[in-house]
């Protein structure tokens, strides 16, 4: 049986979870403050990562471009956006992006939303052991970044792809590809911040390593509290790291963060990641900026996991020391 949550009229949040047949129902209610005051207790600012919606856009129930209305909609105030959900005219790229960022731009205008971040993928390797495939990566996310310019936005995400037996050789492609590409960031006062999400990138200390060789104040990392699979065989991940211990790696570079979440207990809290730890952790960072909430299960709805999501970040920052 589904899971069900559902926003109250007075601004709180109930969660209901139908749990299996087998089980009694259980009605969750989050007797939270109203959003006046949340804003004033937290440590950091709630945003909304466009991938927590990406099976409504994907399967052409929400419009893409519709995302700024529907974040409004659902109580947020900033937005994370995903190019790869863009279809993109690759015979003018340029041009295209440029028409995308205007739209986008009024929409959030519209609605009263800032834009935070571009999660970019799908634009080649920047830790590419081949040079000119590397050089080709490097112009497309240029684009991004030029869009994350014209969008207001703090950041450009990227990618950085390796395997473990090959470190050294990633390494070096990575402060060449990613070290290139914050330099003509700069230029237009954008931060290129890479997500720990998969193989080497997930490895806290190796990831660390490489903003430590750039050594650009505008390259940094974007903590993901769930992305540290380090291995996967057969879509199962066989082997990870630890979570913990990488988000801490990765916040003195942290430009932004990410709050994943896949299912809930029956007491609102993720089932896989400790929340009060995390925030814990990132607050002892002196981390005050965006935590972009990012769904990805299959219990909730997008909107009730978005939803879920963002109780469980209010109840577990309040649980912090």
């Amino acid at each position: 049986m589904n899971r069900r949550s559902f926003l109250e009229n007075t601004g709180k949040f109930g969660l209901t979870l139908g749990l299996a047949p087998i089980m009694n129902p259980l009605d969750i209610f989050f007797d939270l403050p109203d959003e006046t005051q949340i804003k004033k207790d937290l440590f950091f600012k709630i945003s909304l990562a466009q991938w927590s919606l990406h099976k409504a856009i994907l399967s052409k129930v929400l419009d893409p471009l519709d995302f700024a209305n529907k974040a409004r909609e659902l109580g947020f105030d900033a937005v994370e956006y995903v190019s790869m959900l863009y279809a993109i005219d690759r015979s003018n790229t340029t041009s295209s992006i440029s028409k995308l960022v205007k739209e986008l731009k009024n929409r959030s205008a519209d609605n009263g939303v800032s834009n935070v971040l571009i999660m970019v993928d799908n634009e080649g390797g920047l830790a590419s052991t081949n040079k000119a495939l590397r050089e080709d990566a490097i112009d497309n996310h240029s684009r991004w970044v030029d869009a994350a310019a014209g969008l207001g936005c703090h950041s450009i995400r990227v990618n950085l792809s390796g395997r473990a037996e090959n470190f050294e050789i990633w390494k070096e492609n990575s402060v060449d590809g990613l070290g290139r590409l914050a330099e003509y960031a700069d230029k237009s006062k954008i931060n290129v911040i890479v997500e720990n999400h998969g193989g080497l990138s997930s490895d806290g200390d190796k990831l660390t390593q490489v903003m430590k060789a750039i050594n650009l104040k505008n390259c940094g990392t974007l903590p993901d509290f769930g992305n540290f699979c380090l291995k996967r065989e057969y879509n199962k991940c066989v082997e990870e790291y630890d979570k913990y211990r990488g988000v801490a790696e990765l916040m003195p570079f942290a430009k932004g963060v990410s709050a994943k979440t896949f299912d809930f207990d029956a007491t609102g809290n993720e089932t896989t990641i400790d929340y009060v730890k995390m925030l814990q952790i990132v607050k002892d960072a002196g981390y005050r900026g965006r935590i972009g909430i990012e769904y990805e299960g299959d219990s909730l709805s997008e909107e009730d996991g978005i939803k879920a999501t963002k109780a469980l970040l209010i109840n577990a920052a309040a649980k912090l020391k």
